[in-house]
């Protein structure tokens, strides 16, 4: 060692230098993960059976309210003077109505509103629910119970009599009002379960070594927060989906929304008000109820699907029917796990002696 060396050494030894590391790796020795990863990840809960059945299912009927303008074979309002009342033909697949209107257009053209209504709402809802729930639930203090007391709030006011109340201000209120009201009063649950899952994480290690790092709040919260609550996100997604279409359906059953604006409900009503159920003319009423009752179990197995992502219990049952179903078993079956061992000749002669 030369006595430069030696004198630079001891000159620094009073102020030792300070390195600020950072490394790719987890805090298991695993690569970190970027956002886009941790997003495709969270979006997992869509691979099984069920998730991926509702989809398909509700993909139909998206793509039927996209292109209704050319899927329905007459406008819902084209009169048939000739062809009033009468049951499914070749000319109207699915009969029509007392004036001679197509049902099967009415039907096709009905379900845009329903789709634009449900969707609509649930964007609504689910961005007021992740702002206010995330945000209650990572703060702490007065603001954390502000938010609280106003998704309380939000809990106990009534949806459809507000909705009855808007619409009755407007001759012909739109449907973009609609989903605005029916996803106002909405958020509400959403927001609780999302702040209560956020108080949870919070507290992580991963949390607290972003908010350690410097790194803002913004980024805390979507990059960091977000991939993790995304499957109680598309819970309430499809939650709010399935209440606004039933809502709205609804409305229109008991006549709140014009009949002029085409959705099932509506169909449902003129067939109500005509006399269909009594007379059954089933070719009328028929036909969007079934709709209506296919995009709820399309829904539902949405939700089952995000139900067996989240839920471990579910999940390893699910994993379990599935492995018994290829093996042949009946999953009602009891099963009772055997385990041989081989028993090496030495130690079956020595209990033989």
């Amino acid at each position: 060692m030369t006595t430069t060396d030696s004198a630079q050494r001891q000159a620094g030894a009073g102020t030792p230098e300070t390195f600020l590391i950072r490394t790719s790796t987890g805090s298991a020795g695993r690569p970190e993960q970027s956002f886009w990863q941790k997003l495709a990840g969270a979006f997992a809960m869509f691979r099984n059976g069920k998730s991926i059945a509702g989809l398909a299912i509700l993909g139909f009927f998206v793509l039927v309210a996209i292109f209704a303008d050319v899927l329905a074979p007459y406008s819902p309002t084209e009169v048939d003077n000739s062809a009033r009342l009468q049951p499914p033909s070749a000319a109207h697949w699915l009969g029509t109505t007392h004036i001679g209107e197509d049902v099967l257009s009415q039907v096709i053209h009905g379900t845009r509103g329903v789709i634009v209504v449900g969707f609509l709402a649930a964007i609504i809802a689910t961005l007021i629910a992740i702002t206010v729930g995330v945000i209650a639930g990572y703060l702490s203090g007065w603001k954390s119970e502000a938010l609280s007391a106003l998704t309380n709030v939000f809990l106990v006011i009534p949806g459809l009599p507000l909705i009855i109340i808007v619409a009755a201000m407007f001759e012909e209120p739109p449907l973009v009002l609609i989903a605005a009201v029916l996803g106002i009063t909405g958020w509400a649950w959403g927001a609780r379960v999302l702040r209560a899952q956020t108080m949870s994480l919070r507290n992580r290690d991963f949390i607290q070594a972003a908010r350690a790092n410097g790194e803002p709040l913004r980024r805390i919260i979507t990059v960091e927060m977000l991939p993790n609550l995304m499957a109680l996100i598309a819970a309430s997604f499809v939650g709010t989906v399935t209440a606004a279409i039933l809502g709205l359906t609804t409305l229109s059953y008991i006549g709140v929304i014009p009949v002029t604006t085409y959705n099932w409900g509506t169909i449902l009503n003129w067939a109500s008000a005509q006399g269909a159920f009594g007379q059954n003319q089933w070719w009328w009423y028929m036909p969007p109820g079934l709709c209506i009752a296919a995009i709820g179990v399309a829904l539902s197995l949405i939700n089952f699907g995000i139900d067996e992502y989240v839920n471990p219990r579910l999940r390893s049952a699910g994993e379990r029917a599935r492995a018994m179903k290829k093996k042949g078993l009946d999953v009602n079956d009891a099963v009772t796990a055997v385990r041989t061992e081989t028993v090496r000749p030495e130690l079956k002669n020595a209990g033989n002696a």
